[in-house]
């Protein structure tokens, strides 16, 4: 498949001929939050061919943005992770979404797919770093069947899928009533007292969460 190009001496057209195409990005956004199996990246972008697939990962090992890995045991299957390269792309993608949660996110439509991977990379998009000043705390959240956990330590934040090994606070919440937090038809703190997400652990951590992120006020791109 012949690589299209803007044909321009210029940063941004540079970078759009390599991660411009359909799906480029979102692969991307789905092995920022760690390596993943070609089957989970299948299962998690809904509506992209196997063929396509497997040119656009073929695209970013050739490009240099991603590269085979066996995972750790005891999986010890073929996977794919970004390169330096690839991980420096980063902050494009949380201001991209940033930018969403703003300007473009409202209702879930029908048919949307929702997966709690996602929300790792939402956390990011979100995060006070002042309201987590002096707090040391790990969080683990059970969304459906998948665990992922939020290390935050003096303003900073890292977020990974998967389980942490000592959380200080655990929460448990559906995909759809998290989908619901996203789209703001429902708080966090709201979701607990309707005891449609519960919560253990550490209560001075769990006192502070609700603040440590921070959903943008929507906008309207079109007056009207």
């Amino acid at each position: 498949m012949e690589q299209r190009t803007y044909n321009q001496f210029c940063a941004t057209a540079r970078t759009l001929d390599l991660v411009g195409e359909r799906w480029t990005m979102l692969l991307i956004r789905e092995l920022l939050t760690g390596p993943k199996r070609y089957g989970d990246l299948q299962a998690s972008l809904r509506g992209l061919g196997t063929g396509l697939l497997a040119a656009r990962l073929k695209h970013l090992e050739r490009e240099g943005l991603a590269r085979k890995v066996v995972l750790p045991p005891p999986a010890r299957v073929p996977a794919y992770a970004l390169t330096e390269a690839g991980e420096e792309l980063g902050p494009a993608v949380l201001a991209l979404a940033q930018w969403g949660l703003k300007w473009a996110m409202d209702e879930r439509r029908a048919g949307e797919t929702f997966h709690a991977d996602w929300a790792v990379l939402g956390m990011r998009a979100c995060f006070v770093p002042d309201a987590a000043a002096g707090l040391r705390a790990v969080y683990e959240f059970h969304v459906g069947e998948d665990v992922l956990h939020a290390r935050v330590d003096d303003g900073t934040l890292e977020t990974v899928h998967g389980p942490a090994q000592r959380p200080d606070a655990t929460i448990t919440i559906t995909e759809d009533e998290l989908a619901a937090v996203t789209s703001r038809r429902q708080t966090l703190s709201g979701a607990i007292t309707a005891g449609t997400a519960t919560v253990t652990g550490d209560r001075e951590a769990l006192r502070r969460l609700p603040d440590l992120f921070r959903l943008p006020p929507q906008s309207r791109r079109v007056e009207g």
